[in-house]
């Protein structure tokens, strides 16, 4: 009979930890900040942002501001000369919050063709201020795993 009891109890336990408002169910942001990137004004997105991509050295320049034909952001993403006597990469952005919440930006190398995918997640813990998520290549279909953190020191409100 204690076994039964403390597996009930265990059981009972479990469903508190795991269902609505149980702990696991329970947002990690911060009082005040957005828990998911449906929760985040678009005007939170402009700015500028450090880019870091998994086996890729260095960083990345990400500037966001308003796009002027649709509620998104357009931008730029300048990365560093691969070799000391080139120039930096700059490519073109635009993109917003998807449906299910997902950052989701194009990139585009000449201005025409996408030449890369971005799809992140915000980090309730950050106050609207990381995303991570993968970034494709669209000319070999190579995938990277991004860290996208904002710069400036502007509040989320």
């Amino acid at each position: 009979m204690k076994a039964r009891v403390l597996l009930l109890s265990l059981a009972a336990l479990c469903t508190a930890c795991t269902g609505p408002g149980g702990l696991a169910g329970r947002s990690t942001a911060a009082p005040g900040c957005p828990a998911t990137a449906r929760e985040l004004p678009v005007e939170a997105l402009y700015g500028s942002w450090q880019a870091r991509f998994d086996g890729v050295p260095g960083t990345a320049t990400v500037v966001l501001g308003k796009h002027p034909e649709y509620v998104g952001v357009r931008g730029t993403i300048t990365r560093a000369a691969a070799a000391p006597s080139a120039n930096p990469s700059v490519a073109q952005l635009a993109g917003d919050v998807d449906d299910e919440g997902e950052l989701a930006i194009d990139e585009s190398l000449d201005g025409r063709s996408i030449s890369g995918v971005w799809s992140g997640t915000l980090q309730p813990d950050s106050c609207g201020r990381e995303f991570r998520g993968t970034w494709r290549n669209a000319a070999d279909e190579t995938t990277h795993p991004f860290t996208l953190k904002k710069t400036e020191r502007t509040a989320v409100k």
